[in-house]
């Protein structure tokens, strides 16, 4: 990736340009210490002098009035704030009229920004005032006051908080009044700039010590840079927040939100005081000291999915290279490209207007269809459909072009979705709520509506990472997670009534994704890269969970890399320093699941026994528990010498009747709950009594006695014999209520458990002879 740079010959300003700022992705204003503010149109290449302020005006910061979120869309911003050296904030409509000056500060006012819902203006000055105004230019606060000129502030992404500069320390204050203020010691120099995104919630500084710095919003450092030459006069976010620009004497350079350098460009500009990205984030302009303003596009972008590799070459033209036989392609497009994904044998671009969609066998016919809103911010793909978000919903669409749904919630707000807060699989959506981070919004992909009963999947912390599993079946489609203490999760998505289990898979993950074949789960650990071959274990026998593993060091990824992708059995890491390390992990697994997916369990068996290793066998043993097949589960237990449980299996199969069968399994689980529902609607009361007494769950033992009237002197002869054994005394009141007067007769109660196994072989084989007559039938 690479900025092309454009630049005129000759300025268009006599003096410094202060200030940038765009309006549209095609029309940009200056602002210039000659009072002029000139509007630049890209299209015709032409520039328009608006108005030439008075000339005791020198402008310093300029920020247009956001396009409003809510129902009524404006296509374009309609008015700006223009702070000024002489202490006052000018509101100045499109045309150039001030529509109204406002005296704010003793001293230059250094910069002032809108928040996100335009309702709040701050201003902050050399007097080291920081104050809120009302949309109308009211003083509403002085939010805080310091003794050093404040030089740049940024709202948080909810608008509740306040960034600004102190000198060389960076303060985060919310509106709240008595709310705890964060301050920490960010450079050595004096901070110029300060940057906060919204999508990514990360906070850029850059100041005099000639460095530029990543935030996370709690201070902590993610990436600082090398010293540059001069000091680092702007840094700005891109809009969707994987890209950051930064500007210096004579120096452009782009870089990843992790920190590091895309490009490096040095155009002939003296320093680079503002830094404003088009509303699309495909170009970016800069306010030059030596009069120019600097236009330069994000070229060059690169995806790739198996032997297909596609590069943005120019701004309306695509290269596809296909690695296997070297045959180029190139897609012409009619207006600039905006997005683009390439996953599941599909290309998807948006452009300006229009989507376009591409298969990987045929890249002269793509589909097209025009776009509801216009700038998409996000692009997601699945196998049989793919999501895009813009600035008005999120809308589904089938690789054919057909719309299928959109799904909404309250409070909804698209601008801040990316890639880790949406995810995406063939029938469900995934989508991490803002408002409240704690809180997963899962919605049916063919209708968009909310999944099961609606409820919502809550977890006890924020979330910060969310991934749906690729494969399988609808029913069994999950869920993994990150949250805020880097602790992983996983949890079943269908939620019918019943409070679904969220279980640890483990701690401290950085990143993670699923593999695109199969259910395979990877993730960077503290030191380690984990994959886990069947996450699903958790469900069926936890303890065997760590035999499922596939571990190795991961120390030569370096500190904080991220999962980019995991195609077949091939997983691509991104390190800190931007370069890409390609990992493989064994093919086995994915065979293994997909033999299992079509109950071929032989040439399971046999596949294991051909691979020999533990990892295959524990896998095998968890899928033939969770698909009820004991005869497979018995086998690969015994290979990986879990004797206990291979005698249990063996016990199971000896039962004599299907629901015993199936109970048994379910407790083998760990569901203890499901297996004596499964005993009681089956009618065989005594053996849904039995495990109770087995599990040492007296409780629920007597109350089902209680219920049924059935079986009230066996339990209460189990639990003597119990309390007996370690020597206790009976304390339990409702025992000691139930054996007032109660004579146990073990003889008595034998019989009565012989005539209840007794009844339940003579109805499973009633039930099994009626089968076979309905056979013959």
């Amino acid at each position: 990736m690479r900025l092309k740079i454009s630049l005129l010959k000759e300025p268009k300003h006599q003096e410094l340009v202060s200030c940038v700022g765009w309006t549209t992705a095609e029309e940009l204003y200056s602002c210039s210490d000659d009072h002029q503010i000139v509007k630049w149109n890209l299209l015709t290449s032409e520039t328009s002098q608006i108005v030439k302020l008075p000339d005791d005006i020198y402008p310093i910061d300029l920020h247009w009035f956001p396009k409003s979120l809510g129902i009524k869309k404006q296509t374009q911003a309609e008015s700006f704030v223009l702070t000024s050296s002489d202490g006052k904030f000018h509101l100045i409509s499109k045309l150039g009229r001030v529509e109204k000056s406002v005296e704010a500060h003793c001293g230059a006012v250094l910069a002032g920004r809108w928040n996100y819902e335009g309702t709040a203006l701050v201003t902050v000055g050399e007097d080291g005032q920081i104050k809120i105004w009302s949309k109308t230019g009211m003083l509403r606060s002085t939010l805080a006051q310091q003794g050093t000129p404040v030089y740049s502030v940024a709202w948080g992404p909810d608008s509740e908080k306040v960034l600004y500069t102190a000198g060389k320390q960076l303060i985060i204050k919310p509106l709240q009044p008595n709310a705890k203020v964060l301050q920490w010691k960010a450079h050595d120099g004096i901070i110029l700039k300060v940057d906060w995104n919204s999508v990514n919630d990360l906070i850029l500084s850059a100041g005099e010590d000639c460095k530029y710095k990543v935030w996370d919003s709690y201070g902590r450092l993610l990436y600082n840079s090398q010293p540059h030459e001069h000091p680092i006069t702007s840094v700005a976010w891109a809009p969707d927040g994987e890209l950051f620009a930064v500007g210096s004497f004579h120096t452009l350079r782009l870089c990843d939100k992790t920190g590091w350098s895309y490009a490096l460009e040095k155009p002939n500009t003296g320093s680079i005081f503002n830094i404003a990205w088009s509303i699309d984030g495909t170009q970016i302009a800069g306010a030059c000291g030596n009069g120019h303003v600097v236009f330069a596009h994000v070229v060059e972008q690169r995806w790739e999915w198996k032997n297909f590799q596609v590069t943005l070459t120019k701004r309306r033209t695509m290269q596809v290279r296909n690695v296997l036989n070297d045959a180029v392609d190139l897609l012409e497009f009619r207006d600039r490209v905006i997005k683009a994904s390439l996953n599941y044998a599909h290309l998807v671009v948006s452009t300006s207007l229009q989507c376009y969609v591409f298969s990987t066998k045929n890249w002269n016919t793509p589909l097209i269809f025009d776009l509801k809103e216009g700038t998409v911010s996000l692009i997601l793909q699945a196998e049989r459909h793919f999501l895009l978000v813009d600035g008005g919903g999120i809308y589904l669409y089938s690789y054919e072009g057909r719309f299928i749904s959109s799904p909404k919630f309250p409070g909804m707000r698209t601008d801040i979705l990316n890639a880790q807060t949406v995810s995406l699989s063939n029938d469900t959506i995934a989508i991490k709520d803002k408002a409240d981070e704690k809180i997963i919004f899962l919605f049916e992909a063919s209708t968009g509506k909310p999944l099961g009963d609606g409820k919502l999947l809550s977890h006890k912390n924020e979330i910060l990472e969310i991934a749906l599993d690729q494969k399988g079946l609808t029913n069994d489609r999950k869920i993994a997670f990150i949250d805020k203490n880097r602790d992983l999760y996983i949890t079943s998505v269908k939620r019918f009534g019943k409070e679904e289990q969220i279980i640890k898979l483990g701690t401290m993950v950085h990143t993670l994704a699923w593999s695109d074949t199969c259910n395979i789960l990877c993730g960077l650990q503290d030191t380690r890269f984990t994959v886990w071959y069947y996450p699903n274990t958790v469900y069926v026998d936890r303890d065997i969970l760590p035999k499922t593993l596939y571990e190795r060091d991961a120390s030569e990824f370096s500190k904080n890399p991220h999962i980019v992708s995991f195609v077949g059995n091939q997983v691509t890491i991104r390190r800190a320093d931007g370069s890409l390390v390609h990992i493989s992990i064994s093919p086995y697994p994915a065979i293994l699941h997909e033999y299992v997916s079509s109950s071929k369990w032989e040439d399971a068996v046999r596949l294991c026994r051909f691979v020999k290793e533990q990892t295959m066998w524990a896998c095998l043993a968890a899928m033939a528990v969770a698909n009820r097949d004991m005869t497979t589960a018995e086998i690969a237990y015994a290979a990986i010498g879990e004797i206990d449980k291979v005698q249990y299996i063996n016990s199971i199969k000896e039962l004599p009747s299907k629901e015993s069968k199936m109970a048994h399994i379910l407790m083998f689980s760990g569901n203890i709950q499901e297996a004596e529902m499964v005993l009681l609607q089956a009618g065989l009361v005594y053996q849904a009594i039995q495990i109770n007494i087995n599990l040492y769950n007296w409780e629920r033992a007597l109350e089902l006695a209680v219920k049924y009237k059935t079986h009230v002197d066996t339990v209460l002869a189990y639990r003597q014999k119990f309390l007996e054994t370690f020597g206790k005394q009976e304390t339990n009141k409702r025992y000691l209520q139930y054996a007032e007067g109660l004579q146990i007769d073990w003889e008595k109660i034998r019989a009565k458990i012989e005539m209840e196994i007794t009844k339940e072989r003579e109805l499973s084989s009633t039930s099994q002879s009626s089968k076979n007559i309905g056979l013959r039938h």
